[in-house]
């Protein structure tokens, strides 16, 4: 077999790299350009990895935050995207606001924020440090009596699994407190951002006006007495 070598011919005087021996051949050469070739780029990919760190952005989020929940001032360490319901549930123990479909649609996530029911799920943790926030567990009174809507929805048999109840509950409480004596019709247009996946509808109603006799009977009789 022919000697692949004293096939290519020798590199002449012009050819020939500035310092290179005069006795290389051209495969010689090309060998050593891809060689040389491969160590710098190994020298800059192990460079870059070992390279200093950046160094850390200042003047970002504040993460301590004050949160009034329930009537009280609570301390908590909240990241920039953090939701509200992970903060109340994995921060601040109040279980109460479940996480169904985590993307604002089933409502078993609601709570009042300034009276007003909203999806905790949506709604950044940042967004309402300087607001009122009511939970399911601060719907009942000192002395354990159970808010007129819990009580309802419990004469009307409106929990079945009572997975959505917490959201039920808390947007018949933003309803009544807005309007204290609905008709049916504006009771379940208040009451249409909440599924039931046990289609309780019928009970949840029936218990949101069960209430809105309790609260305005109640009215009545503290308007009496003064």
């Amino acid at each position: 077999m022919t000697d692949p070598d004293t096939v290519l011919p020798t590199i002449s005087a012009r050819e020939r790299p500035a310092g290179a021996p005069g006795g290389w051949s051209r495969r010689e050469f090309i060998k050593g350009v891809i060689a040389s070739s491969a160590t710098v780029s190994s020298v800059s990919y192990f460079g870059a990895g070992c390279a200093a760190p950046l160094p850390a952005q200042t003047g970002g989020v504040e993460r301590l935050l004050s949160l009034q929940v329930n009537g009280q001032t609570r301390r908590v360490d909240v990241a920039p995207n953090e939701t509200l319901a992970t903060t109340l549930r994995y921060k601040l123990g109040l279980t109460g606001t479940k996480i169904g479909c985590n993307r604002a649609e089933c409502g078993a996530c609601t709570v009042l924020i300034d009276d007003m029911n909203h999806y905790a799920c949506s709604t950044l943790t940042h967004r309402v440090r300087d607001k009122e926030i009511t939970t399911v567990e601060g719907l009942e009174s000192a002395d354990g009596t159970l808010h007129p809507v819990q009580q309802a929805f419990i004469d009307e048999l409106g929990p079945q699994c009572g997975f959505c109840t917490p959201g039920q509950v808390m947007s018949a409480v933003a309803l009544l407190r807005s309007n204290p004596n609905p008709t049916r019709a504006e009771a379940q247009r208040a009451m249409s951002g909440n599924l039931c996946r046990c289609g309780a509808y019928d009970h949840y109603l029936n218990g949101v006006m069960r209430a809105a006799g309790a609260t305005t009977m109640t009215a009545s009789v503290d308007g009496g007495e003064g």
